[in-house]
């Protein structure tokens, strides 16, 4: 199992520090969505410039023209993009391509879809690298976690890797272990913990690996 921490409420900066404390625990360090949408591009190749060597996931959340957008990705240093499961199949065959052309990966957002089991099926055989769950954060809000949903996602996936993201806490210890993902996505648990370097080494930790 691996771990990535999503990086949204910061700034470029404040991102760049966050990793230098998180390095030594964080195999993957997600630029997420407020960061592209604030900061654009620009300011992943700085976080890029300053940390050559982790792996960098720009979180575009991609619903179309996927080639050009998975290329600029990766021209400004990602290793990894997403791109969101309700796009059209075309697009995520597009972005695969692109993604595995580059020698890059590419994960499957599946926030927001509603037939889960049916569009896991079809995107697990598109070739994508991850299928995440996400519960983002206006369903967090109303109490949900991204467990359930990734048990549908697990039923019903036979090549591809599984990740899961939204809210997770320490205190899910029990759940994270039962649910077993292949990458395991956190954010606020550790990026606003009051020290996020001994939070992340609490989940690597956890991980045992």
């Amino acid at each position: 199992m691996k771990l990535q921490l999503a990086i949204d409420l910061e700034d470029v900066n404040g991102a760049i520090n966050l990793i230098e404390q998180t390095k030594d625990s964080i195999d993957i360090f997600e630029y997420g969505t407020p960061l592209v949408i604030n900061f654009g591009l620009e300011g992943f190749q700085k976080v890029r410039e300053t940390f050559p060597d982790v792996t960098l996931l720009a979180d575009l959340k991609i619903m179309d023209v996927a080639s050009y957008e998975v290329d600029q990705a990766f021209k400004y240093g990602a290793d990894i993009t997403t791109i969101l499961g309700v796009a059209e199949d075309q697009s995520i065959k597009d972005a695969v391509a692109a993604a595995h052309a580059a020698g890059k990966e590419l994960l499957v957002d599946m926030i927001g879809v509603q037939n889960l089991a049916e569009r896991t099926q079809q995107v697990d055989a598109m070739g994508a690298d991850y299928i995440a769950t996400h519960t983002g954060y206006d369903l967090q809000a109303l109490g949900q976690d991204p467990f359930a949903a990734f048990n549908v996602i697990k039923e019903n996936v036979t090549d591809t890797k599984t990740a899961i993201a939204g809210g997770i806490k320490l205190a899910a210890a029990d759940e994270i272990k039962a649910a077993n993902p292949d990458l395991l996505i956190i954010g606020g648990a550790i990026a606003t913990a009051e020290n996020p370097a001994e939070s992340a080494r609490q989940f690597r930790e956890l991980l045992g690996n």
